[in-house]
């Protein structure tokens, strides 16, 4: 279980999350959406320990990791991937996932395991990074970053500028992994229907503060339509 408990950071003397708290099971997925310049991506930051936390505590599995490096809490089961489809774009396909595996018992049936959830990659594995596509390149920043074995997936805004097919065949991925137990997930999302389609629970954040909380479509019946109409109007305040 990740636990943000008023969690303030910044840039310098520049506070951008004001006393953020929030709760990701360890086997479900949250979401947090917003608009831009919310603090959405300077929160998931903060708790990767990419941006110093000026207060508050960040834990994870009961563990206080708010003072530890963000190689630290990667070696604990943390995994973020950055918005913006990242990898190694003078890297093939097969290379990319490979630095990763690298020096893993078992990289090779790691690699199998990312393979068999994003099959799209398996024919462009001798393909060059940078001449995917949007949607193929954020497969493979997804897949790399499971190949680490995490216990907590952290996405910034894995759909932003994809099309449609890959968006869902990307939720469809986060909610069978999350199904087999043992992965969280925190979704930084601004597409409404995407982040509450996956999440068992989402939160909006406004100017560095949460404004509204409630439950969403992942393992709930829940009027999907109702809390869309929500966030909506919660994001308009």
């Amino acid at each position: 279980m990740l636990e943000l408990s008023d969690v303030r950071a910044g840039y310098g003397r520049s506070e951008v999350i004001h006393g953020v708290s929030l709760t990701v099971p360890s086997d479900g997925v949250v979401a947090v959406m917003g608009h831009n310049g919310a603090g959405k991506t300077t929160l998931l930051r903060a708790t990767v320990g990419l941006v110093k936390t000026n207060s508050g505590t960040v834990r994870f599995e009961g563990e206080d990791i708010t003072s530890l490096r963000p190689s630290a809490r990667v070696a604990r089961g943390l995994a973020y991937v950055p918005q913006g489809q990242q990898s190694f774009g003078q890297l093939t396909t097969q290379e990319n996932l490979q630095v990763v595996a690298d020096g893993r018992k078992n990289g090779r049936a790691l690699i199998k395991e990312v393979l068999d959830l994003f099959p799209a990659l398996t024919s462009l594995m001798n393909r060059r990074a940078g001449l995917l596509s949007g949607g193929q390149r954020q497969q493979l920043a997804i897949a790399r970053a499971l190949i680490t074995s995490p216990k907590m997936l952290i996405l910034d805004e894995p759909t932003e500028g994809i099309q449609p097919s890959v968006v869902a065949e990307i939720e469809r991925t986060i909610l069978e992994l999350t199904r087999r137990g043992g992965l969280g997930v925190l979704l930084v999302e601004q597409h409404i229907g995407f982040a509450l389609e996956s999440a068992e629970r989402y939160y909006v954040l406004e100017a560095g503060r949460v404004t509204s909380t409630g439950s969403g479509g992942a393992g709930a019946d829940v009027d999907i339509d109702s809390v869309v109409s929500d966030v909506r109007a919660a994001m308009t305040i």
